[in-house]
């Protein structure tokens, strides 16, 4: 049975398809994405294109230097080779935070894809899910379907963040509702000229948006070809 948390507990979120840390200068630079998302100062980060496609998909950040350069640590997932993610998706939390459970879901499509769920225990259960859907809104639809029927038997406090790689701001989300609620906090792609809002979190109805942006400096303009998202949120219960 989920806990109850404490009232209106709150917590800062991210997400950043960090594009293999490979920038717009076409400078391979992971200390600069790092950096950028020490800045953010969030509790939790989804990480999108966070290894590379090679035979045991080596990181493209170093789990040695995150923890060196941000008050992060990442999420184990794949101990036997040099990932730090699941098809590319890959979580960070802050030091204090108590990760009590981790599972790797399979999601269909023409193209491989997968979500990485964590369950944390900060005063009260939250199920976390990052994930980068697919690029046509038949498979997108039917991942959100399958991410959302794997909470549902015990659906409490859950975000789902990532690269939803959706363009449409009424259409394609439909699968999550009515459980939860969709934000886009901004065009967070393409980071030289934003234009669309694919990058996204979504919220069950126990969790509020209290404050979300985009994070454009001169650093996250050029280290990828998405923007970094962040949202402040508030947990009303569990």
């Amino acid at each position: 049975m989920k806990e109850n948390f404490e009232s209106n507990r709150k917590l800062r979120l991210a997400s950043y398809n960090i594009r293999k840390a490979k920038g717009l200068d076409g400078r391979h630079d992971p200390g600069r994405v790092v950096d950028i998302l020490a800045g953010i100062n969030a509790d939790i980060v989804a990480i999108q294109e966070a290894d590379f496609r090679w035979r045991g998909s080596p990181a493209a950040l170093s789990p040695d230097m995150i923890a060196e350069r941000s008050d992060y640590s990442v999420v184990q997932v794949t101990p036997e080779n040099d990932s730090i993610g699941w098809h590319g998706n890959a979580i960070l939390v802050r030091h204090d935070l108590q990760v009590i459970d981790v599972k790797k879901l399979a999601l269909s499509g023409l193209e491989p894809r997968g979500a990485l769920r964590i369950d944390l225990d900060i005063g009260g259960n939250l199920t976390v899910i990052a994930t980068h859907l697919g690029l046509t809104r038949y498979h997108r639809q039917r991942q959100l379907a399958e991410i959302r029927a794997d909470v549902a038997p015990e659906l409490g406090s859950t975000v789902i963040m990532g690269d939803f790689n959706e363009w449409s701001q009424k259409r394609g989300l439909d699968a999550l509702t009515p459980d939860f609620a969709v934000y886009s906090p901004g065009k967070s792609f393409h980071s030289a000229m934003p234009v669309a809002a694919l990058d996204r979190f979504a919220l069950s109805n126990d969790i509020d948006l209290l404050d979300a942006g985009v994070v454009e400096t001169r650093a996250s303009l050029r280290a990828s070809d998405h923007l970094p998202i962040w949202g402040d949120v508030a947990i009303n219960g569990g």
